[in-house]
């Protein structure tokens, strides 16, 4: 029952894909950061509480639509190498916890799969939930997440030593979302 209260008081946000973005970025060779994102992905947002504490997010992205700004990089990233998107298309990422810990500031932990390979992570979001200025009695909310991962975590690119490619892959997503 109180499953069911909890749904029925729920909020469900719309992404607005044209203000969103997912990325991600890794050190090559010690000294330059590479950088990408994928070009196809959905975020559903459930929001139980008016300061989104308690908020539920599923993320999916198609691994065939990473972009670096360099096919030969994007072609070898989808490979067995690192995604194997033949055999793992989809990067997903299933909230356990979304918790205000500060004005403006919250804690995000949850499950994040790519390569096959499970894990949890926690990651660090800013956000701001206000009345849309153009919208009169619309809110809209806006949020970047960031955190560390560990490739070797993933089994990604387990035959790439970290002096070609740093161990730790940054996080990076914004994304804007309207209240239906």
């Amino acid at each position: 029952m109180e499953t069911q209260e909890k749904q029925a008081k729920a909020k469900i946000w719309t992404l607005d894909k044209a203000h969103a973005k997912v990325g991600f970025g890794v050190t090559h060779m010690l000294v330059s950061e590479v950088e990408g994102f994928f070009k196809n992905f959905d975020v559903k947002l459930n929001v139980p509480s008016e300061d989104f504490s308690g908020a539920e997010i599923e993320f999916t992205a198609d691994v065939d639509s990473i972009q670096t700004g360099n096919e030969m990089r994007d072609a070898h990233l989808k490979n067995q190498d690192f995604f194997h998107a033949e055999k793992n298309p989809k990067v997903t990422f299933k909230s356990k916890s979304f918790a205000k810990i500060a004005d403006k500031k919250y804690a995000l932990n949850g499950d994040l799969t790519f390569n096959g390979v499970t894990k949890n992570v926690d990651l660090d979001v800013k956000g701001n939930v206000v009345e849309h200025p153009m919208k009169p009695g619309t809110m809209v909310a806006g949020f970047k997440v960031t955190g560390d991962v560990k490739r070797s975590d993933f089994n990604f690119g387990a035959n790439f030593p970290s002096i070609a490619l740093s161990n730790e892959v940054a996080i990076t997503a914004n994304a804007e979302f309207t209240a239906e």
